[in-house]
């Protein structure tokens, strides 16, 4: 398994369990993903993106997109896909 990093949190709403990624990577729905940080340390696949309300099913670097996620992240969670 190779790990690449792909951003870092922005911003985490906790009563909706969503966090906003800043892209240094691509990122699509099926990828999994590894978060972690100071407190932060999990896995789950990308089962849904948004930019700015809108469903997409990729982002690229540079773009700020919400993912939902299945645990507590923090703002600067590095975050990295993984690959077989």
């Amino acid at each position: 398994m190779t790990e690449t990093e792909i951003g870092s949190v922005t911003h985490y709403f906790h009563h909706i369990g969503v966090a906003v990624l800043a892209l240094t990577g691509t990122i699509s729905v099926g990828d999994k993903v590894r978060f972690h940080g100071h407190t932060s340390d999990f896995e789950q696949d990308v089962t849904s993106l948004q930019i700015e309300h809108k469903e997409v099913s990729s982002a690229k670097k540079g773009d700020d997109v919400a993912i939902k996620v299945t645990e507590r992240v923090h703002e600067h969670d590095e975050v990295y896909k993984i690959t077989p």
